[in-house]
């Protein structure tokens, strides 16, 4: 699965010393984003790698988690 992530920025910033990056686990991936549209991005990009691996996406099974975090954000400037 390293190819799903390997083509751009792919970690996400919780602090200014902690990021998460590329979370693969064995049959379950994670994909994490800040935005609808990178989520697009990733879940494009994983599709073929999980073809080439012979890992089935199934939709259904496939389980969205939304966490608003405007309140909990700090400002770094």
């Amino acid at each position: 699965m390293m190819t799903s992530t390997s083509e751009g920025k792919c970690e996400i910033q919780w602090t200014a010393c902690i990021q998460l990056d590329d979370l693969d686990f064995a049959d379950n991936p994670a994909l994490l984003s800040h935005t609808h549209e990178q989520m697009q991005m990733k879940t494009a990009s994983v599709a073929p790698a999980s073809v080439s691996i012979c890992l089935n996406i199934h939709k259904c099974k496939n389980m969205i988690l939304q966490y608003n975090t405007d309140k909990h954000q700090s400002n770094h400037t």
